[in-house]
């Protein structure tokens, strides 16, 4: 059985730091490119972060640059994404997806047909 487990959401003041996780089984993880995508309250989803998985090219919505970073450890099957300078605009509940080849260039859109989905975990930013 596939599965996408995020965990790691929480409750965060402005400023602070929060770290997802994205534990997949059930696939070869280490050969599927990976992304991370939100959807704010009453918005629709966005498309956050994307990492390969052939060379390891990040790639980052103009928003979060320089305060996301997504990483990946194929020897545990796990998905990253460090998140600093949390703005209040960053509360979205958060999923990661998985994508068996993007075929070079990460789709930069939510609209992708991913292969597989997570569950989502809640990031709230907020004093």
């Amino acid at each position: 059985e596939v599965q996408l487990v995020e965990s790691g959401g929480g409750l965060v003041q402005p400023g602070g730091s929060l770290r997802l996780a994205c534990a997949a089984s059930g696939f070869s993880f280490g050969t599927y490119d990976m992304s991370w995508v939100r959807q704010a309250p009453g918005k629709g989803p966005e498309w956050v972060s994307g990492m390969n998985s052939g060379d390891g090219s990040t790639y980052y919505t103009d928003s979060v640059k320089g305060r996301f970073t997504i990483s990946r450890d194929n020897a545990n099957n796990t998905l990253y994404l460090q998140m600093n300078s949390l703005e209040p605009e960053d509360t979205a509940v958060y999923y990661c997806a998985a994508d068996r080849s993007w075929g070079g260039t990460c789709p930069n859109t939510p609209l992708y047909p991913y292969d597989y989905w997570g569950q989502g975990t809640q990031v709230t930013v907020s004093s």
